[in-house]
């Protein structure tokens, strides 16, 4: 048996909010996806979460939303954190820390599906080592499940290039996110782990990384700060779509995808 499972690149804002739930639901059916995760640390305009945002993402079709730097945005998921497991922050921030980095749930078709959530250290605030962070995750998954996915939220391609070979053969698939620019890097490492390096942005991409451009380019040139508004055109989907030997969790294929938006012009 085999799963196809949907990774999608950071949702940013309104605009990706809103694709996903035009899009979604009908992309999962046509390519027989069989589980979806997001990275949702910019859904609320650009930083952050909601639980409403949340319950919303998950009715769309999202079966684990992950998260990242931002996570801790909006204080109101705080406490829901810690029931709600469908929603998962970096396993590497401190053990005290609101939520879970890791969870495992069945799909439609019985199989279990791990997801773990990592933050990256270069050129990021200082949080706990990922590397062992991701052994700690595995020690648990690996008594539950061999079909593992790891969401690696950094900034540096050389963090998230190393986790991928630290990791292969272990997990299923290592898939970056963070940067919003989608890399042309998918590739099949040898023990069987998918990598890609980022999977792009699910928002608007006539942007600076989700952000209109005016605003970004009045901060960057007077130096002076600016508020950064959401764009809101050239509207994308981006990610992978992994398929996955459900006897042996090896990834077999992984394809970048990307859909096009034909509401917000």
């Amino acid at each position: 048996m085999y799963l196809n499972i949907l990774a999608i690149g950071d949702i940013v804002g309104k605009p990706g909010r809103k694709i996903l739930e035009q899009k979604l639901n009908n992309f999962v059916k046509e390519q027989k996806i069989d589980f979806c995760l997001a990275n949702a640390e910019n859904s609320a305009n650009g930083s952050g979460i909601t639980i409403d945002i949340a319950n919303k993402l998950f009715s769309y079709g999202i079966s684990v939303i992950t998260m990242g730097d931002h996570v801790w945005k909006r204080k109101e998921i705080y406490d829901w954190m810690k029931t709600e497991k469908r929603i998962i922050r970096p396993a590497n921030y401190s053990p005290l820390a609101h939520g879970r980095g890791f969870v495992a749930l069945e799909t439609s078709n019985g199989s279990v599906v791990g997801v773990i959530n990592l933050l990256g250290r270069v050129f990021m605030k200082p949080v706990d080592c990922p590397f062992r962070a991701a052994d700690s995750a595995l020690e648990a998954l690996s008594k539950i499940t061999n079909i593992i996915i790891v969401d690696m939220h950094a900034e540096a391609t050389s963090e998230k290039v190393a986790m991928g070979w630290y990791l292969d053969g272990k997990v299923s698939a290592v898939v970056g996110t963070h940067t919003h620019i989608q890399t042309a890097d998918e590739r099949m490492l040898p023990g069987g782990t998918g990598y890609i390096t980022d999977l792009g942005m699910t928002g608007p991409h006539e942007s600076v990384i989700g952000r209109r451009i005016d605003c970004v380019l009045k901060s960057m040139v007077t130096q002076v700060p600016v508020r950064y508004e959401i764009a809101d055109k050239d509207v994308r989907i981006e990610g992978v779509i992994i398929t996955i030997n459900g006897s042996t969790g090896k990834a077999e294929k992984i394809k970048r995808i990307r859909i096009s938006d034909d509401v917000f012009g």
